[in-house]
């Protein structure tokens, strides 16, 4: 029997529909990868593509022959919706890729699965209807996803199988690319014939209620594996996929996706019973954050544990600028004592640190340059204590193991805290932010994060559950849903509708 020709695609976007558009620069700025400099890097110890991806590739080295057949895999770093000519022709290299390579066994697609387009409410849904098109019914199309996925009925009608994620913070990728490697061989094997179900709620939670080690949401996800192990077999796949609610779209709601190994039945039994639960909890699937000024009371307070602060109204990882200025403000002006802030996002800032040189002590200007409406400028007179060029591998959590390009970067001493100052957006997910210049987090008596949810990983060693303060800060990924002007979700939703309802059915 010949090996196996799989085509190996990907365009990861996570769209907040309130930030600015991503481009064409926004990929290749981050990742883009064709051919065999795809290959080598998903077989790399370390690179900056999604893990998921790389496990897929070396899940299929390990199991038997295979021929890869690597066309694009892109990922752009959180922000607005994808500019729309740049994705229509994206689309058009990938189908015209998958057309000429033709015969193909199956194609394996990395995507994020909350994209958002200019013109396009579902790129996602687009893309895999496209590759679909191209490749004709009988090829398998294996699909892996974030677990902050808006699915749609035509995802889900155009792929064989998807596996989302089913840890937040997610540290559950590599699993993820084997799962969706060893269930490819499967069904080429003739072992499976996957019939997947979905089944959406009007439930589109903020995702501070959508942590896996408890809660709701880990509920959720708990209920599907021990029902999928209970099933003899019969289930392929459960993926609960909590949506981002910022991407604005009638395809936001906790979506179900359940997949029969060979028949429906099952699986649309047991996608019903997860919905159902999700439904009957979601007064759950709210939560109270802490105001900025108890915050302040709390950075101030010397006789307690140290606590680790979430800015969570912006948050990088979601499409947040990276550069509000509230909670650092309302910080250095209570002199809050033994304390880091990470990351800043300033390009100037951080180059002219480096201009200036290490030791030098300067009138501090974040926000010099325009941005969103929440990012207000901020004076402070700073030493310059760090210098790196920000050029990193992450070390725990999401980024462990991915190589990082932070740029020209700075370590800005305020009074008694020190600001770390990047040149590329990124949320403060991972103790290298800080460990770069040498400084110990675990001698901080407070630490800021510009992180929603994911720091909760990256920071494990220093801080358990309760020593995790989420501030309510304005931004563009404030949790409190009321702040923002929705035109795209279906309403009524919960919980910006109390009294929304759901008619129970698949799909």
């Amino acid at each position: 029997m010949p090996s196996p020709r799989i085509a190996l695609l990907g365009l990861s976007l996570e769209s907040n529909r309130f930030s600015p558009t991503a481009t064409e620069a926004d990929f290749l700025g981050r990742y883009w990868f064709e051919g065999d400099d795809m290959l080598a890097a998903g077989r790399a110890p370390s690179s900056p593509i999604a893990q998921e991806a790389g496990a897929f590739m070396r899940m299929m080295d390990a199991t038997g022959p295979w021929e890869p057949v690597p066309l694009i895999l892109a990922s752009g770093y959180p922000s607005g919706p994808i500019e729309g000519e740049f994705f229509g022709e994206t689309i058009d290299l990938m189908t015209s890729g998958l057309k000429a390579a033709l015969p193909l066994d199956a194609v394996y697609v990395c995507n994020h699965g909350a994209m958002v387009g200019t013109d396009d409410l579902d790129p996602d849904g687009s893309m895999l209807e496209a590759i679909r098109a191209a490749v004709g019914p009988a090829c398998r199309i294996v699909v892996n996803l974030d677990l902050h996925g808006n699915i749609s009925k035509r995802m889900v009608e155009n792929s064989d199988l998807i596996v989302g994620y089913r840890t937040n913070p997610h540290v559950d990728q590599i699993e993820r690319g084997e799962e969706a490697a060893t269930s490819l061989r499967l069904m080429l094997a003739g072992l499976a014939d996957p019939k997947p179900v979905l089944v959406k709620l009007p439930l589109a939670p903020a995702s501070v209620t959508l942590l896996t080690a408890a809660g709701p949401y880990a509920d959720l996800i708990d209920l599907g594996q021990r029902r999928q192990a209970e099933h003899s077999g019969a289930i392929l796949n459960v993926s609960v996929f909590g949506n981002f609610v910022f991407s604005d779209t009638p395809d936001n709601g906790i979506g179900v996706v359940v997949t029969g190994r060979r028949e429906p039945a099952p699986a649309e039994a047991l996608a019903m019973e997860i919905a159902e639960r999700a439904w009957a909890d979601r007064t759950r699937f709210k939560k109270p954050l802490t105001s900025l000024g108890e915050a302040v009371r709390l950075a101030t307070t010397t006789d307690r544990n140290p606590l680790i602060f979430s800015d969570a109204g912006d948050n990088p990882g979601g499409g947040g600028s990276g550069r509000t200025t509230e909670l650092l403000r309302a910080l250095v002006e209570a002199g809050a004592p033994r304390a880091l802030y990470g990351s800043f996002f300033d390009m100037p800032l951080a180059e002219e640190a480096h201009a200036l040189g290490l030791g030098t002590t300067f009138r501090a200007r974040f926000n010099r340059h325009p941005g969103t409406q929440f990012d207000v400028p901020f004076e402070a007179d700073a030493e310059i204590v760090g210098l790196h060029d920000g050029q990193v591998t992450g070390r725990l959590g999401l980024f462990q193991g991915r190589e990082l390009s932070l740029g020209p970067s700075a370590a800005l001493r305020i009074g008694d805290m020190t600001v770390i100052v990047i040149s590329e957006r990124s949320q403060t997910a991972d103790p290298v932010f800080f460990e770069m210049f040498g400084l110990d987090i675990g001698a901080a008596h407070t630490v800021v994060v510009k992180s929603r949810g994911h720091f909760r990983a990256g920071f494990a060693p220093w801080f358990g559950h309760e020593q995790v303060i989420e501030v309510d800060t304005a931004g563009l990924t404030s949790p409190v849903l009321e702040r923002f002007d929705w035109r795209g979700l279906p309403r009524p939703i919960y919980p910006l509708d109390e009294d929304a309802e759901w008619r129970q059915f698949p799909g």
